[in-house]
């Protein structure tokens, strides 16, 4: 069988996430894992897309304002592709998928924020739409809610996508 074509796809790692006064669960773990997938990507010339969401004016993601940047940790080079969305699903009124398309991707690997949110409708939107989807179990994460606590979410998304998705580790993600 012939090695499909691969993608990293960063969902959401925008400064707003990470708030002293309401951060992004284990986020600096999360930047690390991201960070070393972004290197193996990189040293194999496997393209990387990054997701940014667009949120209204005085929202802590209102395009243009410190909130709304990349995280400085991961910024994108000139290969990257930025795609900017407005809902969670990354490809509903975007170019992702023409972009995706353009460069003969078939296989996503999806990390990014938010676990409930974007990063679950994004990797069923894929797997939808034909895509070989890649979960990446400890690089996506979120906040704690009123009833489950961020590590509940993120374990439960991790069993019930696996149903969408191959859900590995991070160390186990082999880019060829």
């Amino acid at each position: 069988m012939k090695e499909s074509n691969k993608a990293l796809l960063v969902i959401d790692v925008q400064n707003g996430m990470f708030l002293d006064s309401d951060p992004v669960f284990q986020g600096e773990e999360l930047l690390t894992k991201i960070q070393m997938l972004i290197s193996k990507a990189r040293s194999k010339n496997i393209p990387i897309f990054y997701v940014q969401h667009n949120e209204g004016k005085d929202e802590i993601l209102e395009p243009g304002t410190q909130g709304w940047l990349i995280h400085p940790s991961i910024l994108p080079n000139d290969l990257d592709t930025i795609i900017q969305k407005k809902t969670p699903d990354s490809f509903f009124e975007t170019t992702l998928k023409q972009e995706l398309d353009k460069k003969k991707i078939e296989e996503i690997i999806l990390t990014g924020i938010q676990t409930d949110l974007c990063v679950d409708t994004t990797c069923r939107r894929a797997f939808s739409l034909g895509y070989k989807v890649t979960l990446v179990k400890d690089a996506h994460s979120t906040w704690g809610s009123q009833d489950l606590t961020a590590i509940q979410i993120i374990n439960h998304h991790n069993s019930i996508l696996r149903w969408f998705s191959s859900v590995k580790h991070s160390d186990e993600i082999q880019f060829e």
